[in-house]
């Protein structure tokens, strides 16, 4: 590739990389070619345009012939750029840390919706992300939240460095801590709103997963055991007895489990049912939320 795009201009070498992908089966070959062409060449997409004539030099050829090898190879575009978008953020990624998805926008989205019908989007909030990863949820809460305060929990130290380095970047560690533990054990008593986006992948269909997902993403945060709920028996009770009366816990949910999480909520206390479970864009209830009851 790098003797064909070598001298020619971006616009070809976007297009050259478009048809690549595409011919290899990627899903979205326009919108990868045009995110590594612009990472190679520290272009936005206003410079893409405004530049799409220039030539490129050897140097250039070579970034990009090696971006797209590892494209090809499976490795998905966030990883290669490290960095992916979420609620509008943008959100650095480390091998620790999963790749934040639209999915996982409806635990944002029906936080939101709960905070505003209880007149709670003002009010002065705690919030805890157990297992966040990259911090995503909590940094996209905060943004939302001016006069909340949040903790982020999570047994990798690495993934914390990631959330709080993220934090950082987007103007939110002034109200953003971080805590090494598993889910809520270290915490105390007193939350408004806790959030959550654990591992719920049964550990006998990890192998059937997009290459892109096992090969990339840490197991630890994709494997929820052999039913795909050991997370939520262990997270939901801590989170319970957490909350202030009045409180919310909201989890995000694999195929086919909302039943059972709402169940394992019911049975710690707090009060779920249909109503308090969310579909994502395909369709599939992804969002489950539990209340604790005010007394």
């Amino acid at each position: 590739m790098t003797g064909l795009i070598a001298g020619v201009t971006i616009d070809a070498a976007r297009r050259a990389l478009s048809a690549r992908f595409a011919d290899a089966g990627l899903d979205s070959p326009e919108l990868d070619a045009r995110l590594l062409v612009g990472h190679a060449l520290q272009l936005d997409l206003t410079g893409l345009v405004m530049h799409g004539r220039r030539q490129l030099s050897h140097d250039d050829a070579q970034r990009l012939e090696t971006l797209m090898q590892r494209r090809l190879a499976g490795e998905p575009v966030a990883r290669i750029l490290g960095t992916k978008e979420f609620w509008g953020l943008d959100l650095r990624l480390s091998a620790d840390t999963l790749v934040p998805r639209p999915d996982t926008e409806t635990v944002v989205e029906l936080a939101l919706e709960h905070l505003a019908a209880g007149g709670g989007l003002k009010r002065r909030l705690r919030i805890a992300d157990l297992g966040t990863g990259s911090g995503a949820i909590l940094l996209a809460l905060l943004s939302e939240l001016p006069w909340a305060f949040g903790l982020g929990t999570d047994i990798s130290l690495a993934a914390l460095t990631t959330a709080r380095d993220n934090a950082r970047a987007l103007g939110l560690a002034d109200r953003a801590g971080f805590v090494a533990c598993s889910y809520a054990a270290a915490l105390a008593v007193g939350f408004d709103l806790i959030v959550s986006n654990p591992p719920y992948i049964p550990s006998s269909e990890i192998g059937a997963l997009d290459a892109e997902v096992r090969a990339h993403d840490p197991l630890r945060a994709l494997d929820g055991g052999k039913d795909g709920l050991d997370a939520y028996r262990a997270l939901i009770p801590q989170a319970a007895a957490l909350l202030q009366p009045g409180g919310a816990v909201i989890v995000e949910v694999g195929l086919g489990q909302s039943d059972d999480v709402a169940a394992l909520m019911v049975r710690a206390g707090l009060t779920a049912d249909s109503s308090t479970i969310r579909a994502d864009l395909a369709g599939i209830p992804r969002t489950v939320m539990g209340l604790k009851k005010l007394r």
